[in-house]
């Protein structure tokens, strides 16, 4: 099964800028280091927003996390990079109760494949 909504899923900038590509963020610098190594860089942030927009529009849930909140969905895959090596991640996508909109939660390497 595919993220609901897909086509219509967020990336906020913020996200990206402030948290996965942040070498300053206490959770996000170890995800930062991991994304930059792949060639993604903070200026051209879009270039991740779109990977992992593609990302959740080519490969299927895994799991998915009923909160008090609405569901949280997992998604686990390679991801296509600027420097063409395709490292596995885990996607994790919110849809907040009574909506239809996916935002993105996190990102991060899937543990136990090599992301060289």
């Amino acid at each position: 099964m595919k993220l609901p909504g897909y086509e219509q899923a967020v990336v906020p900038e913020r996200k990206i800028t402030a948290y996965l590509l942040s070498l300053t963020h206490r959770d996000g610098r170890s995800k930062a280091i991991f994304f930059m190594r792949f060639g993604f860089t903070i200026n051209e942030w879009q270039t991740l927003a779109n990977a992992l927009l593609l990302h959740a529009a080519t490969h299927e849930i895994v799991s998915l996390e009923q909160t008090p909140f609405g569901v949280n969905y997992v998604i686990e895959g390679p991801l296509a990079t600027p420097d063409g090596r395709a490292p596995h991640v885990r996607v994790v996508w919110f849809i907040a109760t009574g909506e239809q909109t996916p935002y993105l939660a996190t990102a991060y390497p899937l543990k136990g494949v090599r992301n060289d």
